[in-house]
């Protein structure tokens, strides 16, 4: 019987599991045939194994088998996807690992050269430091310069004053 109702039901296996199969299902019927004559001898109380009974314990064979193949078709296609992600990972921190070569390359030519600038920065710096105190010197002599000038300013303005009355009497004589 079981033969008949499985024989057009696929299942994922070999035809030798798949009859291994079948001859279960008629095991499990004759041993459920003995338990019920086991009860009766020991409880005085008939139960019969119905072809229906068996019809029932092959569909539920049935239904399990599909749920359960559904279940493991849907984990293997999830695990598919998961791998196919992790193989996109794979390729992606593979080539970001090349990028970041050519950065690490790109960024050492660039420091060198900020390095270089830095230096010939540093350099002027120096230099216009230098300038800057030779202009300081030069300017502290001017203005000492000045400042004597402004002193012999003040005195002649000051002898200029002296003077003027006598200029003034001096002009004052002149027509």
């Amino acid at each position: 019987v079981a033969q008949h109702f499985l024989v057009s039901y696929h299942i994922e296996c070999t035809d030798e599991v798949k009859q291994s199969v079948v001859n279960s299902m008629g095991t499990f019927q004759d041993i459920v045939a003995e338990k019920c004559v086991e009860y009766f001898e020991r409880y005085r109380r008939r139960t019969f194994v119905t072809p229906k009974s068996y019809l029932s314990f092959i569909g539920g064979y049935k239904a399990i088998y599909k749920e359960k193949f559904a279940s493991v078709g849907s984990l293997s296609e999830r695990m598919r996807t998961g791998l196919a992600k992790l193989m996109e990972a794979e390729l992606s921190v593979n080539q970001l690992s090349k990028d970041l070569v050519m950065k690490e390359k790109d960024l050492a030519v660039a420091s060198k050269k900020a390095d270089e600038v830095l230096l010939e920065v540093t350099m002027k710096a120096q230099a216009a430091e230098k300038v800057k105190m030779q202009v300081q010197k030069v300017k502290d002599k001017a203005q000492a310069i000045v400042d004597d000038i402004a002193i012999d300013k003040a005195a002649a303005e000051e002898k200029l004053e002296a003077a003027r009355p006598a200029l003034e009497e001096a002009e004052a004589a002149l027509q």
